[in-house]
């Protein structure tokens, strides 16, 4: 079988590259983008299970790329973790319909938490 893939979408290089580190070791094959506009094209490549996602990042930000994800009817089941350090982050992910919030800065345990019980529960339903 193989490893479940995550998109880790950042304009943060430091936040991207430690959620990879964190999210490699944990035996995910991880993906990543710098913005919306990138994240797009990869989720329709890669296929992930789970995207984690910043809400403020240049070219296209979250919000946005939310919009455009919705619309795209082979990406728009894929659950989505906000990862942001917006006052405003909880809110949003619920206004967004986001599987869940963390916010910045992070615990790498919780955001780890959160990918495993998204990707326990994508497995549980592709079983029946």
């Amino acid at each position: 079988m193989s490893a479940a893939t995550v998109l880790v979408v950042d304009d943060d290089p430091d936040s991207r590259t430690l959620l990879e580190l964190a999210l490699s070791t944990e035996g995910f094959d991880v993906q990543s983008a710098a913005n919306g506009a990138a994240a797009l094209e990869s989720a329709r490549t890669c296929h992930p299970v789970v995207i984690l996602l910043d809400l403020a990042m240049p070219v296209m930000d979250g919000f946005q790329f939310r919009a455009a994800q919705l619309r795209d009817p082979d990406i728009a089941t894929i659950p989505v973790i906000c990862v942001s350090g917006r006052h405003d982050a909880y809110d949003a992910s619920r206004r967004l319909a986001l599987a869940g919030c963390v916010g910045k800065p992070f615990a790498l345990d919780e955001v780890i938490a959160r990918v495993k019980d998204i990707v326990d529960t994508e497995h549980v339903d592709t079983e029946h």
